[in-house]
């Protein structure tokens, strides 16, 4: 599995509240919407191989 690394972000009150409830909405933490979120965005530009994704079983339940 690759390796976790944390970082600061800082982020508008409003974009956040926004991901809070699009996370319970998903039945995901925050961390892992905002995870998610990027994995896809980074797939569809082709900036991340499929093979670069690890397979975690929470990241597929509720992709659309």
């Amino acid at each position: 599995m690759a390796e976790r690394k944390s970082f600061l972000l800082r982020i508008d009150g409003e974009v956040l509240d926004a991901l809070k409830r699009w996370a319970d909405d998903d039945l995901r933490s925050l961390n892992g919407q905002i995870e998610f979120l990027l994995r896809r965005a980074l797939r569809e530009k082709r900036r991340l191989r499929e093979s670069d994704v690890p397979k975690d079983p929470d990241s597929s339940y509720n992709e659309q």
